[in-house]
């Protein structure tokens, strides 16, 4: 018989008490927790949401559906939708290499990837200017042309999808890796059906992450996009164009429609990476 039967009260339940959660910061932080989300997040998108319709639903369509602002959402969700499926690409094969292979200078490189965290993204779009603008060092010059967009967008989203996958690539089980392959599977057939749906939840996540960065950027682009209306102009230069001339609700319906965009990828994703972690949990 355990020593835990014969300890006083063991096995017993108190009778009208629920057990709590361990490490529960009971009502007082809950209630501390909701005021901090509520004065960052939440109050200001009400005031924002309550700005872009002063001048009704309609106002409201006619600041999105602008020939401009149209344009300039239907750029920024294209061009964040292409830096977030080659970041899943690249992301990936960079966090491959990091966890699965040995190489000098390996700690830099990691180091290196979080680079964009600590960065001001107005040096980031100095640094590209420089590079890619007039008198370009390497005779590329992109500056005001959406390729620059790009790579100043995938500059700034760097980390996300890496430092999703990797930790999840780490606990990976090499053994079943190793079992595939004394089978004859192929490295295309091990990635595919063992290391890809483990992934797969991490991706999705990251290429969130990703998005929802690269649409509301504004910092890394100002001067490498150039802000040409109808052709580099994203959605956040646009919205600081319509504060220059004195036309705050459009800027704020045009902030709206960014803020839904971003938030209706992210719940699809979410959901979509919830079902792949329970598919994968029921395998």
């Amino acid at each position: 018989m355990s020593l835990v039967t014969h300890l006083p009260g063991a096995g017993v339940r108190k009778r009208g008490r629920r057990p709590t959660a361990v490490g529960g910061v009971g009502p007082l932080g809950l209630g501390v927790a909701m005021l901090w989300l509520s004065l960052i997040v939440l109050l200001p998108l009400a005031a924002v949401t309550t700005r872009a319709f002063d001048n009704g639903l309609i106002g409201f369509w006619d600041a999105i559906n602008a020939p401009a602002a149209r344009s300039a959402l239907i750029l920024t969700t294209v061009i964040s939708v292409i830096v977030a499926l080659i970041n899943v690409v690249a992301g990936t094969l960079i966090a491959w290499v990091l966890v699965r292979d040995e190489f000098p200078g390996k700690r830099f490189f990691n180091a290196l990837i979080d680079l964009p965290f600590a960065l001001p993204t107005i040096v980031a779009s100095i640094v590209l200017l420089t590079l890619y603008g007039p008198r370009s060092p390497i005779n590329l010059e992109l500056n005001a042309t959406r390729p620059a967009l790009i790579i100043a967008l995938l500059f700034v989203t760097l980390p996300f999808v890496v430092r999703s996958v990797q930790p999840v690539l780490i606990e990976v089980d090499r053994e079943a890796e190793q079992a595939a392959a004394s089978l004859g599977a192929s490295n295309r057939t091990i990635f595919r059906r063992i290391v890809l749906p483990a992934l797969g939840p991490a991706l999705l996540g990251g290429a969130g992450l990703a998005f929802a960065r690269a649409i509301g950027e504004f910092g890394s682009i100002v001067l490498i996009g150039g802000g040409i209306p109808y052709e580099t102009e994203v959605a956040s230069q646009y919205i600081l164009k319509q504060i220059e001339v004195d036309r705050p609700v459009n800027a704020a319906a045009v902030s709206v429609a960014l803020l839904a965009i971003s938030f209706i990828v992210l719940l699809i994703l979410r959901t979509a990476a919830a079902r792949s972690r329970r598919h994968e949990t029921g395998s």
